[in-house]
């Protein structure tokens, strides 16, 4: 089953997000604290959304689905960046990750956005084989740009 993330699954979304960085070989990354995500998933203005897939024997959460909307000028219209796509391992290969990419491509297609978007590690083969079987494709002629940290600060001066 997958549903809409609740105010009372963020210490979950937390643990699940530092499964993540920590699948992803960087536990130290993953500093965002419960009143955080609380805001920005629920506060007067949320930024970002997020969606569980719970376990249907045993209603426990398995994995998760952390997005937002981005923009595409070209076709006018919103789209949705997958930030976080995990499902934890013992629950692997029983369609939950699927289950989850079908639900915010059924968001896409029902407010008429254009695209479903997210990065992948390059060493990830397990997902980028998923990824593949669905029908993603890889954006080979892009490069992913970051300003963060000191070179940040400089370019705000």
């Amino acid at each position: 089953m997958i549903r809409p993330a609740v105010p009372a699954d963020v210490p979950v979304l937390i643990d699940l997000i530092r499964e993540l960085a920590e699948y992803e070989k960087a536990p130290q990354e993953a500093k965002a604290t419960p009143a955080q995500l609380h805001e920005a998933l629920f506060g007067p203005h949320p930024a970002a959304f997020a969606h569980l897939a719970v376990d249907d024997e045993t209603g426990e959460p398995v994995g998760m689905a952390m997005w937002f909307l981005n923009f595409s000028t070209w076709h006018g219209v919103h789209g949705i960046y997958l930030e976080d796509l995990y499902v934890r391992p013992a629950a692997r290969g029983r369609g939950h990750g699927k289950a989850l990419l079908r639900e915010l491509a059924r968001i896409c297609r029902e407010r008429g956005y254009t695209r479903l978007q997210w990065w992948v590690l390059n060493w990830n083969t397990p997902a980028i084989d998923f990824y593949r079987s669905i029908g993603a494709k890889p954006m080979d002629d892009w490069t992913v740009y970051r300003v963060t940290g000191d070179a940040l600060a400089a370019l705000s001066e």
